[in-house]
């Protein structure tokens, strides 16, 4: 099922609404964005977990919600 802008907002707190809007054109559901939130927040304690790494939908939100590198 997918996401609500209620739901984005429970998980990321408040997000403007392009960042809303990209989220949920993902399609992706309530556990696929706590999911990435986690990985994201704790990286290392997911591997450490043995946890596999984030494909799909998953890592599209890893992708949209990673801070842009600063490399130039």
């Amino acid at each position: 099922m997918s996401l609500t802008r209620e739901e984005v907002t429970s998980v990321l707190g408040p997000v403007d609404d392009a960042l809303a809007a990209e989220v949920l054109a993902t399609g992706a559901s309530l556990a696929e964005l706590s999911e990435a939130w986690a990985w994201l927040n704790a990286d290392e304690a997911q591997l450490n977990a043995y946890r596999p790494m984030p494909t799909g939908r998953v890592a599209q939100l890893i992708d949209i919600l990673s801070p842009p590198d600063e490399e130039q």
